[in-house]
């Protein structure tokens, strides 16, 4: 009698998230060497700029013009400042690198990408007449997040609190934490020009991407993650 027996196999290394995040340092490191009236041209020239982005609809659908197209992948990379680029990374990492165990890299590397192009042409439909660019991994990130809680729902992060001059710890249910911070994209979104010029509309698209996207990886995960138990 012939009997199959599973082998475990090692996941190898988690290498595109940390890619990614080279990727977006390096080219923050070489924007700020640039003066800032060329910065802005660049910004203009590889960001997404909604009033330029779509074709307004002539049927039911708007459409991306030329290389538009280029210019969403682009605009992922692109950060406006220190903070945009340390939350966003802060993020991918957090998020990124348990997604990229459980599904694999080429799965991680299509959320990302295809991810945060789709969240930035939402962030585009939501701020048509824009002409500033909308660049950024937040809708990268926001669905990686999504694929996060598709993937993990029980699973807990550790948080840490300041209490005058001591530090406390906590477990705290990831879906709980998940949940406000979707709450605050939604208030964001409604009272948007009292928090600034941000696509909070890409946030909120790319973790429905995300969040759709990663149920029906869930098997596909847990068969994954048996093989390397």
């Amino acid at each position: 009698m012939l009997i199959r027996i599973e082998s475990r196999r090692a996941l190898g290394p988690r290498w595109v998230t940390p890619l990614l995040v080279l990727a977006c340092v390096l080219v923050y490191l070489a924007l700020a060497w640039v003066a800032p009236v060329h910065r802005l041209a660049l910004l203009l020239d590889w960001g997404s700029v909604p009033h330029t982005l779509l074709h307004p609809p002539a049927g039911p659908w708007w459409q991306v013009r030329g290389n538009a197209l280029l210019h969403l992948l682009t605009a992922l990379f692109i950060h406006a400042d220190l903070p945009h680029l340390i939350g966003n990374m802060a993020f991918l990492l957090i998020f990124g690198l348990p997604v990229e165990r459980a599904l694999g890299a080429a799965w991680l590397l299509l959320l990302f990408v295809l991810g945060g192009m789709l969240a930035n042409i939402a962030a585009a439909l939501s701020l048509p007449h824009a002409v500033m660019p909308v660049i950024g991994a937040s809708g990268a990130v926001s669905a990686i997040v999504g694929a996060y809680l598709a993937l993990f729902p029980r699973a807990h992060l550790g948080v840490v609190l300041p209490l005058g001059a001591y530090l406390e710890f906590l477990r705290v249910p990831a879906a709980l934490l998940i949940a406000a911070w979707i709450l605050l994209q939604v208030a964001f979104s409604l009272y948007g020009p009292g928090f600034g010029a941000i696509a909070w509309w890409a946030h909120l698209a790319g973790f429905g991407l995300g969040l759709v996207c990663g149920l029906p990886l869930r098997a596909h995960a847990r068969q994954r993650l048996r093989r390397a138990q």
